[in-house]
């Protein structure tokens, strides 16, 4: 992923924390590539220090590529388990690559991916095709339940619960996950983290391995999968040092879900307002890209 949008005033979700623009901040940023001004004063920017993003305006944003080629959100339109299991059975590759096709589900990155299929017990390069009934439906409840609690505690990592993966999957290094070994392998185009003692091959797909490929060695690939949600890395972070990890209390978790609305809320004015400023009057928009 590369760039977000700003909102003057308005709080917004930072993968570690959260923070607002306010009135001492340079506004627009030196990194904003496209600031607009609203009749009513209200303000936004798009800022991308990569300089990978690309902006266009859309009166169907859907009905046009890459969204449109985006497969269903795995949060807000998840598959039902039974039709989950079904399209399983049909799809003869490496789990893990699966669920980093956006084309498929949407919203799965490279760590997500890895925490879903260690809490289902699913080994990363197991074929769809060869899981059990019970497998698919642990990964369908693993997903529901590791991306919802990610975007209710808004992707602070320090509020992960402490069993997970997540916590020492970083910087390819020897360690355990609840006194489990973790090993490294490339599954998908990506670094992957696994807990070989939970996590077995089984079946015919484990015969087509090398035996190397069970070591903690990685490689990159130049047709990586796509990258999803939720803090997508391009290969393990050596100096990603996550926080402690402790369970947020309900008030911190009130609040912060308050404030997550409070900027779906102000998003939704502005795409509302940008829109009937468009079809009013185009040439009323004030927009211009930043320098």
């Amino acid at each position: 992923m590369t760039g977000e949008m700003h909102i003057k005033g308005v709080p917004v979700t930072k993968y570690k924390r959260w923070s607002a623009v306010s009135s001492t901040d340079e506004w627009p940023s030196k990194y904003s590539k496209v600031f607009v001004q609203l009749d009513d004063g209200l303000e936004f920017s798009f800022t991308d220090k990569r300089r990978f993003a690309k902006v266009r305006f859309l009166e169907d944003p859907e009905s046009v590529p890459p969204i449109s080629e985006l497969g269903p959100d795995a949060l807000f339109e998840p598959m039902q388990v039974n039709e989950f299991v079904d399209s399983l059975s049909k799809k003869k590759i490496a789990i893990k690559a699966l669920l980093l096709d956006q084309s498929y589900i949407s919203g799965i990155g490279n760590w997500l991916a890895d925490e879903v299929l260690y809490q289902a017990r699913i080994h990363p390069l197991q074929l769809a095709a060869s899981l059990s009934k019970e497998s698919c439906e642990a990964l369908h409840r693993s997903i529901k339940e590791v991306i919802e609690y990610a975007v209710e505690v808004d992707a602070d990592s320090s509020r992960f619960p402490a069993e997970w993966l997540f916590h020492f999957r970083w910087g390819k290094k020897p360690g355990k996950v609840n006194g489990k070994k973790i090993e490294f392998i490339t599954a998908g185009g990506r670094t992957t983290a696994y807990v070989p003692e939970l996590q077995n091959l089984t079946g015919a797909q484990s015969e087509e391995l090398p035996p190397g490929n069970r070591s903690r060695r990685t490689r990159r690939n130049g047709d990586e999968e796509s990258e999803g949600s939720l803090g997508n890395e391009e290969e393990i972070d050596e100096n990603f040092e996550p926080k402690g990890s402790r369970r947020a209390s309900k008030g911190v978790r009130k609040q912060q879900t308050q404030s997550n609305n409070s900027v779906r809320q102000a998003a939704t004015e502005v795409t509302e307002k940008i829109t009937k400023v468009a079809k009013k009057n185009p040439s009323k928009k004030r927009a211009s890209s930043a320098r």
